[in-house]
């Protein structure tokens, strides 16, 4: 049935003033990228062969990036230091980094992570989570370690971590795992940190996970894991502001970026939100998971997000939304645009009912809010379901608001229960629940409803 022609024009004025909020959001976020990336050489430099390193892929370096870290942290308050890493295959345990310090990778090296549990310190969990996620208590340390530091770089020439996660894979998926799986790089209550033109393989979990963190940039990264790599995921912002992750093609056996903020109890009494996040140029692939998530541990919120220019093929979910009863918490404020799809299950999930508990110790009526999520301007080929949306009973998930969104699908259905929202020029066309007005997509004056006060309550 054709609209008359003055709903017609309330419509697009509505979309033109909500996505000229957009962009002025959008830029702010943008500049995160701007001012994040400096890269000003250190003054002092030294190789890891100066402290008796052997890159043979056999030898146990652990004690030599110990000693040099060690070292190089007397240059901390005379403009810092770095530490050169020349090709070769430099076998290490897990070891700590510094701050005001550059790890430089030449072309050609290889940080090659033991396969030997024993290598990788056992720590406490993450506060904000309360036990580690796969096992109850500690957690394996990751290879690289920051942990209340500001100003590190980690660069090269496309010099490489591998993780050798197979045997963490094969660990988890027989229940031999004696502690929750590793990462290649985590860094905690930092700031400042710089991560960019390197290559991650066979991460035993997350690759680069900042934790507590804030003014993060990722950039020209290249991540691949085999693709029966089980959870295994690219980058995972976890409880961190002013986060940029750009230019880069991650390729994983689950989520390739995923946003989190704790778990639970835990998140929720943390309190630490994700927020000011811009993600842009990114080429995506996830057979068992999604190209990009918000959640399901999002118990300390996840608002402010702006996506731009994503390639998401060969992947069982294109963009996912997850949650579930007893997380608290708030995922809102989030603005993605220009997605390309290919080979895709199911382009987008909102699932209030993802991921299990802690413990026996969570909050039933902590109810999640999902609320003012735009999606605009996707395009799918092989597609397998436009959409599945589907909300908890008392805390519907709402101005979920789409537009320009045109998918060549297996089937014409979409899928929604406790959801609602608006959408304009989407094909196939949505549920009725996707069709009230587009005023839905505002709540005080803003395409965010940025209520300050919106309930901050809270697995994979």
């Amino acid at each position: 049935m054709k609209m008359p022609v003055s709903i017609v024009m309330q419509v697009a004025l509505v979309w033109l003033l909500a996505f000229t909020i957009l962009l002025i959001r959008g830029e702010g976020n943008n500049a995160i990228c701007k001012e994040i990336f400096k890269l000003d050489p250190r003054p002092h430099s030294v190789s890891i062969l100066e402290f008796g390193a052997v890159g043979d892929g056999k030898t146990l370096n652990t004690l030599a990036f110990q000693n040099a870290i060690f070292y190089l942290k007397s240059f901390a308050d005379k403009g810092g230091a770095q530490l050169y890493v020349p090709p070769g295959k430099w076998l290490t345990g897990s070891f700590n980094l510094t701050s005001h310090l550059t790890l430089f990778l030449e072309k050609g090296a290889t940080i090659l992570a033991s396969p030997d549990p024993s290598h990788w310190d056992v720590v406490s969990p993450l506060p904000s989570y309360g036990r580690g996620i796969e096992l109850p208590g500690k957690r394996y340390r990751s290879l690289i370690n920051g942990d209340n530091l500001i100003d590190v770089v980690i660069t090269g020439e496309n010099g490489t971590f591998d993780g050798q996660g197979a045997a963490w894979w094969e660990w988890l998926e027989t229940g031999s795992l004696n502690y929750s799986r590793p990462h290649i790089i985590e860094f905690v209550s930092s700031k400042h940190i710089l991560i960019s033109n390197l290559t991650f393989l066979n991460a035993p979990s997350i690759n680069i996970h900042p934790v507590y963190c804030s003014q993060i940039h990722i950039r020209k990264v290249l991540i691949e894991t085999s693709v029966d790599s089980p959870y295994v995921l690219g980058v995972a912002p976890d409880s961190s502001d002013n986060v940029c992750i750009e230019d880069s093609t991650i390729n994983v056996g689950h989520d390739a970026v995923s946003l989190k903020s704790g778990w639970d109890q835990y998140g929720i009494h943390y309190g630490r939100p994700t927020t000011a996040v811009y993600i842009r140029n990114l080429s995506l692939k996830s057979p068992t998971g999604a190209g990009i998530s918000f959640g399901s541990e999002m118990s300390g919120g996840i608002s402010d997000v702006t996506v731009e220019r994503l390639n998401i093929q060969s992947s069982h979910v294109g963009v996912a939304f997850r949650t579930t009863r007893g997380r608290g918490g708030y995922i809102r404020n989030i603005t993605i645009s220009d997605v390309d799809l290919t080979s895709v299950d199911t382009a987008i999930v909102a699932n209030g009912h993802t991921g299990s508990h802690p413990d026996d110790k969570f909050d039933w009526d902590a109810l999640p809010v999902v609320t003012h999520i735009v999606l605009r301007n996707f395009t799918g080929v092989d597609i397998g379901l436009a959409g599945n949306l589907t909300g908890i009973g008392e805390s519907p998930f709402t101005s979920i608001c789409l537009t320009d969104i045109h998918l060549h699908t297996h089937s014409d259905s979409w899928i929604c229960s406790n959801v609602s929202g608006f959408s304009d020029d989407v094909s196939p066309e949505p549920c009725q629940e996707l069709m009230s007005s587009p005023s839905s997509c505002f709540a005080g004056g803003s395409i965010y409803g940025g209520d300050a006060a919106a309930q901050s309550y809270y697995i994979w």
